[in-house]
């Protein structure tokens, strides 16, 4: 070396491309998504719930002290979520709604509210930024009818396995599912599907609202059998424009039990404030 300054040479770490990449049509893959849509019809789980909040917007990441909960659900919308505080296990909030209309109740806040399933006043607090519609379409990915559009495209990803520490390369499909704006032409997405390549299995979903950006994403941990049935062993809900993540982990799942219209009836204690929205 002639500037005088040893050098050695470091190992580089190739990314390894996995042994086994399959190949699927877009048929195949809506079939794939509706026949798991399918055989489910309801379930009741109890789960760990992790939230955290925070990002350009409102600064400073907090992630908030992880607590348990549980989860009904019902097809085709009815889903209830409680969740409870950490230690003492009282209740935190008490969330359930028929698809259309929702009423949460939160007794440490000693407040209530109901209205349309959508934010319409956004709160500070994340807890009260809940809504049902979208822990419903994170925690199943919904059936695709023939009248939604379609377009397959791949995708690579290089990443680190968190087991063995090395570069792996995940290929991947995108199917992405449009529809036609009334008034024009032009196309836009409601949802987009990532497939691993390597199984098939999906493994987040992006959900986008009116405007084109992406609303809610779900990102669906590694599958777990419960009973009979498989399902992933956590789902992560973010919400990237209130600046949100919920990390559901499920501890046991019961499925297809038949579930009955007052489990989803959230009843409002006597003298509550309750915030009706519109």
């Amino acid at each position: 070396d002639v500037t005088g300054v040893q050098t050695c040479a470091l190992p580089i770490s190739l990314a390894r491309m996995p042994t086994t990449i399959l190949t699927a049509t877009p048929e195949q893959l809506v079939a794939r998504i509706n026949q798991e849509y399918a055989q489910i019809s309801a379930f009741t789980a109890p789960v760990t719930f992790k939230v955290s909040e925070g990002g350009s917007l409102k600064g400073r990441e907090k992630t908030y002290t992880s607590f348990a909960g549980y989860i009904l659900l019902r097809k085709p919308e009815d889903i209830r979520v409680i969740g409870f505080l950490p230690f003492v296990h009282t209740q935190a909030f008490d969330m359930g709604s028929n698809g259309k209309r929702f009423t949460v109740v939160i007794p440490p806040k000693n407040k209530a509210y109901t209205g349309p399933n959508t934010v319409t006043h956004e709160s500070h607090n994340p807890l009260e930024n809940l809504r049902p519609e979208f822990f419903f379409d994170s925690l199943l990915i919904n059936s695709i009818g023939p009248e939604d559009l379609l377009v397959l495209t791949s995708e690579t990803k290089t990443q680190i396995d968190p087991r063995t520490k090395r570069l792996e390369i995940q290929p991947g499909y995108l199917l992405t599912v449009l529809h036609r704006t009334s008034d024009s032409n032009v196309l836009v997405p409601r949802r987009v599907i990532h497939f691993n390549r390597t199984d098939l299995e999906p493994y987040e979903e992006d959900i986008y609202d009116a405007h084109g950006n992406i609303e809610t994403q779900a990102i669906f941990g590694p599958l777990r059998s419960f009973g009979r049935l498989q399902y992933p062993s956590s789902v992560t809900i973010r919400r990237p424009l209130q600046e949100y993540e919920i990390v559901v982990t499920f501890q046991k799942i019961t499925f297809n039990l038949a579930l009955t219209d007052d489990q989803f009836d959230v009843k409002i204690p006597s003298g509550m404030p309750v915030t009706h929205l519109h």
